[in-house]
C-alpha cells in the first residue's frame, strides 16, 4: 500500500514545492525527518549559488534525502545544473516539457525525475522520456492548476496509461487527509502530493496572516487575476478573501504591472516591492496590506481546521489512513 514508500522513501507523501519560497529549509527538512519526500522550490529566476546554499542549509536540519521544485516556465539551466551537482534525491518539474536530455542528465547525476501533469497527453510525454514517478494534479489543487480535469477522473486514465511500465503516480489535488490518501489509492495512486496542508504548518514560511486565514476561509476560487504579466496563461485557486471577492472580475486587460505597491517583501534574498494583483503570496517579511495580497489554496482547505508541526501531519496521516483500511475496507465490512 502507500505508506510502503515510493522512490526510496519511508512513505507516499509529497510535500509540494509551494512557491515563491514558501517552502523552504524548515519544512522540507521537517518532512523528510518524518519520512516524507519535501521539496525546496527553486527561485524562478537564475540563481545557482543561491539554489546549493538552500540544499546546504537543508540538509544541516536533516540527513534524510530530499527534492527541489524547479517550474519550467522560468529561466532554469543553471538552477537545475545546480540541483544535479548537489545530488538531491529527486528533481520535480512543472509547467513545460520535460525532455528526454534533461532525463538523461539528472539520472547520470544520480537524480530521480519527477513531472507534475495536468493532463494525459502530459503524462504519455513524462512516460515517453523515461521518468521516474508522475505527479498527477487535479483542478481541485491550489496555486497554478496546469490541467482542466478532476482528480478522480484523471488519475484512473493516468494510471492506465502507466500500465506496467512500473513508474508510480503520485495525486495531488484536494487532498487534505487519510480519507484522501486512501481515495487515491484506490484509484491506483502510489502516494499523495499536498500543498495546502503543509502551507498551514508551522515550518511552512507562509506569512502568520496567510496561515490564519487557511483556517478562517473555506472557499476557493479557479480565477487568472493574479500574476497576468509576470506569469500569463496561468489560472490559479485562491482563497475567497474579501478583496479577491471583491476584484474576482477584473477587466482582462488589467494586470499588475500599473497598480498601486502594497507591500514589499524579501523572496531568496531578493527584495521585491508587492503591486495590487501580483503573484505573490506573503512571507514572513511581508509588509503592507497583506490581506490584498493573492492567497493560494485548494478546494479542500475547508477541512483544515489548525496548524500543526509538518512532522505530525505526516504521521496522522499515515497511522490514519492505516485505521481507515482496517476497519472501514476489511473484508468483515464490505
Amino acid at each position: 500500500m502507500g505508506w510502503k514508500g515510493i522512490l526510496g522513501f519511508e512513505y507516499g507523501i509529497v510535500q509540494g514545492p509551494l512557491g515563491p519560497d514558501i517552502a523552504g529549509p524548515e519544512l522540507v527538512a521537517a518532512v523528510a525527518n518524518a519520512g516524507g519526500l519535501g521539496l525546496l522550490r527553486a527561485p524562478d529566476w537564475e540563481s545557482p549559488d543561491y539554489v546549493k546554499e538552500l540544499i546546504r542549509k537543508t540538509r544541516k536540519l536533516t540527513d534524510k534525502p530530499f527534492g527541489v521544485g524547479v517550474v519550467l516556465a522560468f529561466p532554469h539551466k543553471e538552477n537545475v545544473k545546480a540541483i544535479l551537482e548537489e545530488k538531491v534525491a529527486v528533481l520535480q518539474l512543472y509547467w513545460g516539457e520535460c525532455s528526454k536530455e534533461l532525463v538523461i542528465e539528472a539520472h547520470n547525476a544520480g537524480v530521480k525525475v519527477v513531472p507534475q501533469v495536468g493532463s494525459l497527453e502530459e503524462a504519455k510525454n513524462a512516460i515517453n522520456v523515461g521518468v521516474d514517478a508522475i505527479i498527477v494534479q487535479g483542478r481541485e489543487a491550489g496555486g497554478h492548476v496546469i490541467g482542466q480535469e478532476g482528480l478522480i477522473s484523471l488519475l484512473p486514465r493516468v494510471v492506465d496509461l502507466v500500465g506496467d511500465h512500473g513508474i508510480p503516480v503520485i495525486a495531488a489535488g484536494g487532498i487534505v487527509d487519510a480519507r484522501g490518501y486512501v481515495a487515491a489509492l484506490a484509484l491506483g495512486a502510489k502516494g499523495i502530493c499536498m500543498g495546502t496542508r503543509f502551507l498551514a504548518t508551522h515550518e511552512s514560511y507562509a506569512h502568520p496572516t496567510y496561515k490564519l486565514k487557511l483556517i478562517e476561509y473555506d472557499k476557493t476560487e479557479y480565477t487568472d487575476v493574479f500574476g497576468r504579466a509576470r506569469w500569463p496563461g496561468a489560472p490559479h485557486r485562491v482563497l475567497q478573501t474579501p478583496f479577491f471577492c471583491d476584484w474576482k472580475c477584473l477587466s482582462a486587460q488589467e494586470n499588475e504591472t500599473n497598480q498601486p505597491i502594497i507591500g514589499r517583501t524579501i523572496i531568496h534574498g531578493v527584495e521585491r516591492e508587492i503591486r495590487r494583483f501580483a503573484g505573490t503570496v506573503p512571507n514572513p517579511t511581508t509588509t503592507g496590506d497583506i490581506e490584498s495580497m493573492v492567497m493560494y489554496a485548494g478546494q479542500s482547505v475547508g477541512l483544515i481546521k489548525e496548524i500543526l508541526p509538518a512532522g505530525q501531519v505526516v504521521k496522522k496521516l499515515v497511522e490514519a489512513a492505516q485505521l481507515l483500511i482496517h476497519q472501514t475496507f476489511n473484508p468483515d465490512s464490505i
